[in-house]
């Protein structure tokens, strides 16, 4: 894949290697999945063991409490892997309601559901990993024992998470996040040491027991007590039934590449909708308005759509096919006009993430992605274990009529989502773009600043980027060119120029030429990623 040289510059150069390569957004975790390569674990074994590394390095974006989800190139074959946990069992939209609330809560225990990432982890171990379980984990083991110091940007949003959560969490359920996260009294500061030996247990017990200790043992006995004790509606027996399930990876070929994503309950379709819509339109031009107001557009429909339908697949109003379909994207595109719009759903057929991403010099890659979901999650820490629980049911919603409803046993509506390209059943690489609903905008401006304008990997993601936030309001990133934002705001675009780069999403990439199996990656200059490779 040839890539031209832009004007455009960037902040850090593309990264080159041959034998393997980690990119992530933490430098010590990349440096852990390197470690692992070069001890004879091939991709899959490296991204284990930098998303291990992740829960304890990057604690304000992930967490063993969290979700996965992973799309695995192997023996020239994509699999994808759905490892998002359900509701629990005991738990319906009308118990929380008759509780007094009209929404899902943000923090607690009730929005807590089900993790995935400890046995993510097991399940992409025993199908396609080389090295022992255990053995993959020693690194994060080893920064939860001895301390790690904290980098600039999680140092960042650490304290702007202590100062938030020191005045909110003030019932017994939260003690155990300042116990864990602020054991001084205080969020650490950028370049102290800090350490989590419940942490650390935690993670040799994962790896001893392929994780069914977290599931099954001791500590899905102290989860289950800890929910107990709190009126939470998390049991072990919903610990005990759950298992991650490999899926078909979904795609849309975008302008001669495949773009794939994994399908619902993640929002990933949002991506491949708003590529199909916007691929109906005019040519694009390079930093031109027409161009941002077509890609804005095509996405908010594809947003309001996603967002009105994608659920679980059985529980979905319109099928995934009809959703990818020339049918859809024809119907869409054709309501875009010269003027930004008021988007609505689209009318039915009668009838905080952490993302990564690895390759090796054998030719397997993956693209992979955990949350705690909107940083440190719940705000529930089961004592002892440094596990913090994700609040990933906030997304369900309480109203019976909405696809997205609460009800036992259910997965939500999921933001994090990892990618993948390849081009005539060659793959080209990973790449993802975390932070919420930002992701799959990510995704839309990764795929299109490199297929449409031949971005090398590292000037794609240091591209100033948009994200639609509703109606008509869009932000920008500071950078983002002036004379773009007037003639935007002239087609009735409501631009917000921001005053950081916090919210536009933190992404990674991996091209791989498949002739000379030569790998070249770009890292979030957003946040302290970096590139590790050999």
């Amino acid at each position: 894949m040839d890539y031209l040289h832009h004007p455009f510059a960037a902040k850090r150069h593309t990264v080159f290697a041959k034998k393997g390569m980690v990119a992530t957004s933490q430098p010590l975790a990349a440096q852990a999945g390197l470690e692992i390569l070069q001890k004879g674990g091939n991709a899959i074994d490296a991204a284990i063991a930098t998303a291990a590394a992740l829960t304890v390095v990057e604690p304000t974006s992930n967490g063993i409490g969290g979700d996965a989800f992973a799309l695995v190139w192997t023996k020239d074959k994509l699999h994808g892997l759905n490892a998002s946990g359900p509701a629990p069992q005991s738990i319906s939209a009308e118990a929380i309601r008759q509780k007094g609330h009209e929404k899902m809560p943000v923090f607690g225990v009730i929005p807590v559901t089900v993790p995935g990432v400890p046995a993510a982890w097991a399940e992409l171990s025993q199908k396609f990993g080389k090295l022992p379980l255990k053995d993959v984990l020693i690194p994060a083991i080893r920064y939860a024992e001895e301390g790690y110091p904290l980098t600039p940007i999680l140092g960042k949003y650490w304290k702007a998470a202590y100062k938030k959560f020191k005045d909110t969490f003030t019932t017994e359920e939260f003690a155990s996040w300042f116990e864990t996260f602020a054991p001084n009294g205080r969020a650490p500061e950028v370049g102290e040491v800090w350490s989590s030996p419940g942490h650390a247990k935690t993670l040799r017990a994962i790896g001893e027991t392929n994780a069914r200790d977290f599931y099954e043992g001791e500590i899905a006995d102290k989860i289950d007590a800890y929910f107990k004790k709190h009126d939470g509606y998390l049991t072990k027996e919903d610990l005990a039934t759950y298992k991650p399930q490999w899926v078909e990876p979904v795609s849309a070929n975008y302008r001669g590449y495949d773009v794939w994503e994994i399908p619902p309950n993640g929002q990933g379709m949002v991506a491949l909708m708003a590529l199909n819509v916007f691929k109906q339109l005019d040519k694009p031009a390079w930093q031109d308005a027409d161009t941002f107001h077509q890609q804005i557009e095509a996405m908010k429909l594809a947003f309001t759509d996603g967002q009105a339908f994608i659920t679980e697949p059985e529980a979905m109003p319109v099928s995934v096919e009809h959703l990818l379909s020339e049918e859809y994207a024809e119907k869409r595109a054709g309501v875009i006009e010269d003027t930004a719009s008021n988007p609505q759903p689209y009318e039915l057929p009668k009838g905080g993430t952490v993302y990564l991403a690895v390759a090796d010099d054998e030719g397997n890659m993956v693209s992979y992605i955990q949350s705690n979901y909107m940083g440190f999650g719940s705000g529930i820490v089961v004592p002892g274990t440094g596990i913090g629980m994700q609040n990933r049911g906030h997304d369900f919603s309480l109203d019976e009529t909405h696809p997205n409803v609460l009800k036992p046993g259910k997965r939500t509506y999921h933001t994090i989502i990892p990618g993948f390209l390849t081009k005539d059943g060659q793959a080209v690489g990973p790449f993802g773009v975390m932070g919420g609903y930002m992701q799959p905008q990510g995704h839309f401006q990764v795929v299109t600043n490199t297929v449409d304008f031949l971005l090398n990997p590292q000037a794609t993601l240091d591209m100033p980027r948009w994200q639609w936030i509703k109606g008509k309001t869009v932000h920008v990133e500071p950078e983002f060119p002036n004379y773009l934002v007037q003639n935007l705001v002239r087609k009735g675009h409501d631009i917000h120029v921001t005053s950081d780069g916090g919210s536009f999403g933190r992404g990674q990439i991996i091209w791989r030429n498949p002739e000379t199996g030569v790998l070249q990656g770009g890292t979030e200059s957003r946040t302290d990623g970096t590139i590790a490779a050999w």
